[in-house]
């Protein structure tokens, strides 16, 4: 795996990955940035987001789940220093489908969050307190 960044100019970045997709990073005018994107640690945290979202929505559709929607809230703390690591980090996860059952919701979520999701596993090692729940939504 691989990533390559660019800076363009002030405080903005164009940051490509190995596949080929790219995602213009930025701070706000503040910190001489145009506000163009997202900020480092934000892209941190949908990382997260979505490693996890794709674990529970891959483990529900294997478990044979009628999964209509999934949508994750994360919700995250920093410390206040230098320099300003997540501290607790909780998702949330919207589970919408047909006739779901709840346990296969909550060992997905489960497994995500002990097995699978590696962003989650190394900032949990690294110290960082992360929390997950859920909702089931019948359609």
């Amino acid at each position: 795996m691989q990533a390559k960044i660019k800076w363009t100019d002030g405080v903005q970045f164009v940051a490509e990955s190995g596949t080929g997709h790219a995602v213009v990073v930025d701070g706000p005018p503040d910190s001489g940035g145009r506000n163009t994107g997202p900020r480092p640690m934000e892209l941190l945290l949908m990382g997260l987001g979505a490693c996890s979202s794709y674990d529970v929505v891959t483990i529900l559709k294997k478990s044979r789940q009628e999964l209509v929607d999934c949508f994750t809230d994360v919700q995250a703390e920093r410390v206040d220093a230098i320099p300003a690591v997540f501290s607790k980090i909780h998702l949330h996860f919207l589970i919408k489908g047909k006739d779901l059952k709840a346990a296969q919701v909550e060992r997905a979520v489960r497994l995500s969050a002990e097995k699978y999701c590696s962003a989650s596993i190394m900032l949990g090692n690294a110290g960082v307190e992360i929390t997950h729940s859920h909702e089931v939504i019948e359609v």
